[in-house]
């Protein structure tokens, strides 16, 4: 909600009016932003209940609270610059690997040990 609420309060700020997703150059950074945060969420969603499940709800926790802190990070970063976002981008997607590293384990163990 937050990405989402920024995109507005650039629309506002460089009046852009939806459905127009060109303009200002920041206005453009701060919407591609919103737009890969919220392709990745059902991914990260997804991950994150099946690690949570079936590895364990702490380690998918903590693994959570970090994938939002960096998408954070990355939405700040790429507001203000596109080489912004780099760094935030690779450790998200780290954490998405580390995620799924944890899902698979979670659903081999209750799947194949007895």
């Amino acid at each position: 909600a937050y990405f989402a609420l920024q995109v507005i309060y650039a629309r506002r700020k460089y009046k852009i009016s939806p459905p127009e997703t060109t303009g200002h150059p920041e206005f453009e950074r701060i919407f591609r932003a919103q737009a890969n945060c919220s392709e990745y969420f059902p991914i990260f969603v997804s991950l994150l209940w099946v690690a949570g499940i079936f590895f364990h709800q702490g380690v998918a926790t903590v693994c959570g609270l970090l994938y939002l802190y960096t998408r954070f990070k990355y939405f700040q970063g790429y507001a203000v610059a596109a080489q912004g976002r780099l760094g935030p981008l690779y450790a998200s997607t780290r954490l998405l690997w580390l995620l799924v590293g944890l899902a698979v384990a979670g659903l081999l163990a209750h799947f194949l040990l007895p």
